[in-house]
């Protein structure tokens, strides 16, 4: 995992200010002050909300301790920095810092990574390799992703962080280890042991200190001081002249959702930086306007809503066939109609789409099946099948409000007409061959 959380002790040095002169208090740019970016309490961290203060207080709480300590989080919230603070306040902090990326090795050999093997253990095998786990003797293992630890690998994982011991691959000597084992995954883990995707035993032994890490969006407070280190770093590599930051700039930024979270956000200054050619950093901000602002007050069903609705005008109506909205949203079509008639998506809604959409649902029924209606083929019997389907599902929809039954339920006569009648106009606009 990359380091995204800010430290200052990776800031250029805070005593020098070529690139970064005060400006002119009366403009409209917010000067780069550096003083800003000085500590809130543990190795300069930069950052001072209430959410990420909660986050440093468990950290230096459980640094001192030997626990094992499990560390959850949005991707791009800083995990690993988050594991090295850990190592570097512990009493291991002399010996080494490891790291295994468990998404990145494969899963046949994460196994020889992790835990070494002996000459001849398999073909290609010609001398002793030592695992991680020999590495990090005395020191601290950190193994990120561990959600993506393969299922084969878990109970072998289990035995190690309790007994501290282990057996190399093709050896028969047990090895001890004295390890600080600290894990990080993006994933929600206690699904996962629902699901039996994870095991229950080594879930519970990994999660002795469990560390939850607040995504960006819930600590905007912190966004004025990160671009701020993030701009200086980059102005002086890059040999910047930039003294100061576009007020815009930052009011844009501190409300843009940003799903990747620091990582986004330090990629974006980058990237802000290289285009700025003046003293006052600023770029177009089209792309975090666009951008869809923070759900937090949006219930369940009104961010269902907004889903289902942006999905169908990129798919510009189209709900069936497959490249759909119930293909792209992963569900079936009738369960899709479903939500909307409970959700209330109606036809109108569809009507601001580019090339003005009509019936969101009535079209789909119609684009579904071009493919039978548009091709050189006769229809077969499937497509016979699945074009009565289709009629069936607009006769219910095309059915006066007055001449419904209870629950939306058609007459059976009412139903058969319908049905006849919209299968005879949808023939009609092709012969079959």
């Amino acid at each position: 995992m990359v380091a995204d959380t800010s430290w200052a002790a990776e800031a250029p040095a805070l005593n020098d200010n070529r690139f970064f002169e005060i400006g002119d208090p009366k403009s409209a740019n917010i000067p780069l002050d550096n003083s800003e970016l000085r500590g809130n309490g543990l190795a300069g961290i930069i950052g001072s909300s209430a959410a990420l203060r909660q986050s440093l207080r468990l950290v230096r709480v459980v640094a001192p301790t030997d626990s094992t300590v499990l560390i959850e989080g949005e991707t791009g919230t800083g995990k690993e920095l988050i594991a090295e603070a850990i190592h570097k306040c512990s009493a291991r902090s002399t010996g080494r810092f490891v790291k295994v990326n468990c998404a990145a090795i494969p899963a046949g050999l994460l196994e020889n990574e992790l835990f070494g093997h002996e000459r001849g253990a398999y073909t290609g095998a010609v001398a002793r390799s030592i695992g991680r786990f020999e590495c990090a003797n005395r020191g601290t293992l950190f193994l990120d992703e561990i959600g993506e630890l393969p299922m084969e690998l878990q109970p072998k994982l289990l035995a190690v962080s309790q007994e501290r011991q282990f057996e190399r691959l093709g050896g028969t000597t047990t090895i001890h280890t004295d390890v600080r084992l600290i894990c990080a995954t993006n994933r929600n883990l206690r699904e996962m042991v629902e699901e039996r995707a994870f095991r229950a035993d080594l879930f519970y032994r990994l999660s002795v200190f469990p560390i939850e890490l607040p995504p960006l969006r819930d600590r905007p407070e912190d966004i004025r001081p990160l671009v701020q280190h993030f701009a200086m770093g980059y102005a002086r590599r890059m040999r910047k002249p930039i003294t100061a930051i576009s007020y815009e700039f930052l009011s844009v930024a501190e409300r843009y959702y940003w799903p990747g979270n620091v990582r986004e956000l330090k990629n974006f200054i980058e990237r802000s930086v290289i285009l700025s050619t003046g003293g006052v950093l600023t770029c177009s901000l089209s792309e975090l306007n666009e951008a869809p602002q923070s759900s937090a007050h949006l219930t369940l069903e009104e961010a269902e809503r907004s889903h289902i609705l942006q999905t169908l005008l990129r798919t510009q109506g189209v709900v069936g066939g497959p490249n759909g909205a119930a293909v792209r949203l992963g569900l079936p079509r009738t369960t899709l109609l479903s939500k909307m008639r409970r959700l209330g998506i109606s036809p109108c809604q569809s009507s601001s789409a580019p090339g003005g959409m009509k019936n969101a649902g009535a079209m789909s029924s119609r684009r579904s099946r071009a493919e039978v209606h548009n091709s050189d083929r006769p229809i077969c019997e499937n497509d016979r099948e699945e074009l009565e389907s289709d009629c069936a599902t607009q006769a219910v929809a095309a059915l006066p409000r007055p001449e419904r039954r209870r629950d939306n339920e058609p007459s059976r006569a009412e139903f058969i007409h319908a049905v006849d009648a919209a299968s005879s106009s949808l023939r009609s606009s092709r012969p079959v061959d």
